[in-house]
């Protein structure tokens, strides 16, 4: 009988409305968010765990619908005034209440599932590494729908008014527009915003944008968020059957003590919310070529014009040239800048468009990302004075008649003419003086001090 009765709410009950939303808004979502002609390691069917918290990501968005959806289920009851007929019955409230909130768990659960399907799928194609790693992400990211709509259910039960099913989602949306401009932080040192994770933005389950393809959710943060939905999921049910008043006050015992012993596990560090997955970052080399795990069936390709562009550095400024280049496995917060060393160059594919180069252009790119490094916590985050000094460099060591770089061309006229004129001024001295100032501006572009332009212009550093 219950098996019976579960199809028909299935089918008969908000429930599948419910699971079809999701489902279009979602994928409507993250296909409006990433253009297919603009290549990027991070997007959400490139990497199991990019495609993992980009789907999460969007959470601040299908929470809110979720518990409004499930607030409009809790109204039926009150709307077919049925109320009392349920309650003179013999059968428990709790049995009919579990049927509807399975229902519901079980269509959103599937929609939920459908989008990790749609991605997963893709990321096959795109990607020799495989694991297991992203599915927590997945699973609280599916608790955290079906959770909503559970206490959405029971508002709606508990509060059988036609603006309760509006005010729950506007309530939620609020909440977690909230949660996301607390991430925010402005550095004092520089003035610049950046994104810090809180404990209050933890909270709320929707996760930041993938900016890494390393990194990863910490375990403390899966536990915390499971509690505090659990409970969430608790106090909806326990609202779906509670008849009095003080049942409804006792029914939300369970998420504040699911909110209360979240904040304890989850990190209050902020470097201990999003982790480098060491098995990702685990560095598979070609001699002094090193790409990570993650991109392990990209190193063949790469091999071969990284190992050119460490021969050339090296003869264009001997002793000083790096001698090794390995991809990037450190993540910095946005407060802090990162650490280069002279002697490895380190790259990351999001700079300058690697994922997208090849052949001789990879080469180029490597050695303008090699003489000079990005200083912000930001893969691809370069000013243009970079840029400028990337289109310089490079240049000089292919030994080329101009500065001839793809980044010039989003540079104004004016700054692309300047280029040219330090060019010319830096390959008409005398070769002593011209590896001496390209010396110079590498040794300060690898410590993050200075202005690497002004440096091959013949400028004091700053």
């Amino acid at each position: 009988m219950n098996t019976r009765i579960l199809r028909i709410e299935l089918k008969r009950s908000v429930a599948p409305w419910a699971g079809v939303a999701v489902l279009t808004m979602t994928l409507a979502l993250l296909y409006l968010m990433f253009d297919e002609d603009v290549p990027t390691v991070t997007g959400w069917t490139e990497q199991w765990t990019s495609m993992a918290l980009e789907t999460r990501r969007l959470l601040n968005f299908v929470w809110p619908l979720t518990a409004g959806l499930g607030a409009l289920q809790g109204l039926r009851d009150h709307r077919s005034r049925a109320s009392e007929l349920f309650t003179s019955t013999p059968r428990p409230t709790s049995h009919r209440a579990g049927v509807l909130s399975a229902a519901m768990a079980i269509s959103l659960a599937a929609a939920f599932a459908a989008v990790v399907l749609v991605g997963g799928v893709q990321v096959l194609a795109n990607t020799s590494y495989t694991h297991l790693g992203w599915l927590p992400i997945s699973l609280v990211g599916a608790l955290t729908a079906v959770s909503g709509a559970v206490l959405g259910m029971g508002v709606g039960r508990a509060l059988p008014f036609l603006l309760t099913p509006p005010v729950v989602a506007v309530g939620m949306l609020v909440f977690t527009v909230l949660a996301d401009m607390s991430l925010t932080k402005v550095d004092a040192a520089t003035g610049i915003p950046g994104s810090e994770p809180n404990l209050f933005s933890l909270l709320s389950p929707a996760a930041q944008e993938a900016r890494d393809v390393l990194l990863t959710l910490s375990v403390p943060v899966h536990v915390g968020q499971t509690i505090w939905l659990c409970g969430m999921a608790a106090t909806g049910f326990a609202l779906l059957t509670a008849a009095s008043l003080r049942n409804r006050l006792v029914a939300l015992a369970p998420v504040l003590a699911g909110a209360v012993i979240a904040l304890l596990v989850l990190p209050s560090d902020p470097r201990q919310v999003y982790v480098v997955d060491k098995a990702a970052a685990r560095l598979v080399c070609d001699g002094p070529v090193c790409v990570t795990n993650t991109h392990q069936a990209r190193l063949d390709d790469f091999a071969s014009p990284a190992k050119d562009a460490l021969r050339m550095m090296g003869n264009a400024l001997g002793d000083q040239a790096p001698v090794s280049i390995r991809e990037n496995t450190e993540v910095w917060p946005d407060s802090s800048g990162p650490h280069w060393s002279r002697r490895t160059a380190h790259f990351d594919f999001e700079d300058d468009g690697l994922a997208a180069t090849e052949g001789k252009e990879l080469t180029r790119a490597l050695i303008a990302n090699s003489l000079v490094p990005r200083c912000s916590a930001y893969a691809g985050s370069v000013s243009s004075s970079d840029v400028s000094a990337r289109s310089v460099a490079a240049s000089w060591v292919l030994s080329e008649p101009e500065p001839q770089s793809s980044d010039m061309a989003y540079l104004s006229s004016d700054q692309q003419q300047e280029i040219r004129e330090v060019y010319r001024q830096l390959t008409g001295l005398p070769r002593a003086e011209q590896r001496s100032r390209v010396t110079t501006m590498y040794l300060g572009a690898v410590a993050c001090k200075g202005d690497p332009f002004g440096a091959l212009g013949g400028g004091a550093s700053r």
